[in-house]
């Protein structure tokens, strides 16, 4: 089986998941070419694991000191340049075209008229979940950016519905914590307002995650560039992290027990949604702005959440490999029993 994998790269959640897959997929016996679009090529890292990858502009959205910008976004893609990348995909020649709101590949298949099956967690929105009201404009950007025929979506919780626990690497054993350690991920801020708001905390060893390299005046805050493999030991170790609200930085921090504090991008109905359902199901706790008086009680009043997931990937990666058969309640049920939640 042959199988094209679009994955949008604006953030790192997509690819995140998408690294997860490609595990599952290549042990399945599945040959996947991979095609990564929204940020320049040279801007990736870490990408060894995607043997066959090529790179396309596509989409992407414009932010702001965390605000998603709609006007800049508009103007800030390429249209033309857009539809040359969807006419390049030869999609029909694919056993099956998988995406991750990838919009690419989504729209060379509906050019192509050939089925496409996307993976990921702007699917949910369809089902009863907890989600901010979104804007006219929202509304159009999910129905049209990357539009698909079927959908496997990921949630935190069920919600009675057809959806499937999150896709994260499956973790055995224990680590050992560092107390009052805080791993922070907050990339579209201002890295300056961030250093303000984590400088009186000086009881706590922060280490700030961002796109490029910053020294700090404080000695208990320490500034990384991004790096798999950094990024994933220091999130082990971590008691704390405080994050932008995507779906899979907190599925992350959920399946390793870390207490969590969110900060939703402004204008994105996605983080915002994110933000409900943690508070609502108690897993996490959420500021819309950054706020040294949330932070303090984030760190004094917080409480773990440790969610065991199954290997969702290897389910999924099974599922198409038997030939993708009907999807019925019980095969989702049958994945949501191995799921254990530790308060």
């Amino acid at each position: 089986m042959r199988v094209l994998y679009g994955v949008q790269g604006t953030g790192n959640g997509h690819i995140t998941r998408a690294r997860v897959m490609s595990k599952a997929l290549s042990a399945a016996g599945i040959e996947v070419d991979y095609v990564f679009t929204g940020r320049p090529e040279g801007d990736y890292f870490d990408m060894e694991c995607f043997a066959n990858r090529s790179y396309r502009r596509g989409l992407t959205f414009h932010t702001e000191n965390g605000r998603v910008c709609h006007g800049k976004t508009l103007v800030g893609n390429n249209v033309l340049q857009f539809r040359k990348d969807v006419r390049s995909l030869r999609a029909n020649q694919y056993d099956l075209v998988l995406t991750d709101f990838e919009p690419v590949t989504a729209w060379a298949c509906l050019k192509s008229k050939t089925p496409c099956l996307g993976i990921g967690h702007q699917y949910v929105f369809d089902y009863p979940v907890p989600q901010e009201r979104p804007s006219l404009v929202t509304r159009q950007i999910y129905q049209h950016f990357a539009p698909v025929d079927d959908a496997l979506a990921l949630h935190w919780h069920h919600y009675d519905s057809a959806i499937l626990p999150p896709i994260v690497e499956v973790h055995n054993g224990s680590t050992q914590l560092k107390k009052d350690s805080v791993l922070v991920y907050l990339p579209l801020e201002c890295q300056q307002q961030v250093e303000e708001l984590l400088s009186p905390f000086e009881a706590h060893q922060f280490i700030v995650y961002t796109a490029s390299g910053k020294t700090s005046q404080h000695p208990h805050i320490t500034f990384k560039t991004l790096s798999r493999n950094g990024f994933q030991a220091d999130l082990k170790l971590c008691e704390y992290v405080i994050a932008n609200a995507g779906f899979e930085l907190s599925s992350e921090a959920l399946s390793l027990g870390k207490k969590l504090l969110v900060r939703p991008l402004k204008g994105q109905s996605e983080q915002q949604s994110n933000a409900l359902a943690l508070i609502s199901l108690t897993y996490g706790q959420a500021m819309q702005e950054l706020n040294a008086e949330v932070v303090a009680r984030f760190f004094n009043e917080s409480q773990s959440t440790q969610i065991t997931y199954p290997n969702v990937a290897d389910y999924i990666a099974q599922w198409i490999a038997k030939g993708m058969p009907k999807r019925t309640p019980s095969w989702y049920q049958k994945c949501w029993q191995s799921v254990v939640i530790n308060r």
